[in-house]
């Protein structure tokens, strides 16, 4: 009896609080940094809180930042998103641990240091793969949309140049509009320059292929399911972020049609 006192006391220290409220902040900011839904990150929170013993924790969840409080004595945190990428890696893992917990597999501390981990988990696939998967994803697009076989292999090519380019790019740049900028005006100089010099023979076509694994379509999508659940914050924020990273793939690609057009 002592015994279990001493846990429901634990359980409403203001130290232990704070360590579900930093567990929260961590789980739910690589969601978001990984390109999680925002519904999906509020769900995660408030059953990690739930399971944890805390009923009163409020959550506010944006595209840029999180807000979380346990109750009004001990304030509230936030934990700002600086970056974000797509890496569904991250985020089953995320939602394997919180489930691990919810079946007291994992303590509160285990779960906090193995989200630690989780947070630094690198490339699950080498560079090289990922460099040969845009190639195929090209030359695929090209042929089926526009069913032309003769420009498969070199919209592979540029299309692989065209996703190398880019990544050297956003890896040293913050704004992804500059990477997807240069990107795809590399990549319609590289298509106009093939047909010139009889490497293909539909400009048009190694371009659209080629672009292609540059497209956001991940953030239209889930820009579109914030909104569909009443996120009117996080929803517009990640459709306008989408739509300047497509016009930074319009604008490219129209700068080589000019000047090499």
């Amino acid at each position: 009896m002592s015994q279990m006192a001493e846990k429901h006391e634990s359980k409403n220290s203001r130290e232990y609080k704070n360590k579900v409220v930093q567990t929260c902040l961590l789980a739910g900011k690589i969601l978001i940094e990984n390109g999680s839904e925002l519904n999906r990150v509020s769900d995660t929170i408030k059953r990690i809180a739930r399971n944890a013993g805390l009923d009163d924790l409020h959550a506010y969840v944006t595209i840029t930042g999180l807000m979380i409080s346990a109750n009004d004595e001990a304030g509230a945190q936030i934990s700002e998103i600086e970056k974000r990428n797509f890496d569904l890696r991250r985020i089953a893992a995320v939602n394997r641990l919180s489930r691990q917990f919810a079946a007291h597999k994992i303590s509160l501390d285990r779960f906090y240091s193995l989200l630690k981990k989780v947070e630094h988990i690198g490339f699950y696939y080498p560079f090289w793969m990922m460099l040969l998967s845009a190639a195929l994803l090209s030359g695929c697009i090209t042929v089926v949309f526009n069913n032309d076989i003769h420009d498969f292999l070199i919209t592979c090519l540029v299309g692989m140049l065209g996703w190398w380019i880019f990544h050297a790019i956003v890896s040293r740049v913050n704004a992804s509009f500059i990477s997807e900028f240069v990107a795809a005006a590399a990549i319609g100089a590289m298509g106009i320059l093939a047909v010139r010099f009889g490497l293909g023979q539909s400009t048009d076509n190694i371009i659209i292929g080629s672009v292609m694994p540059l497209v956001p379509g991940v953030q239209i999508t889930n820009a579109v399911r914030d909104l569909i659940t009443g996120n009117l914050i996080s929803g517009p924020a990640r459709g306008i972020e989408a739509l300047i990273c497509a016009c930074a793939l319009g604008f490219g690609v129209s700068l080589s049609l000019v000047w090499l057009g």
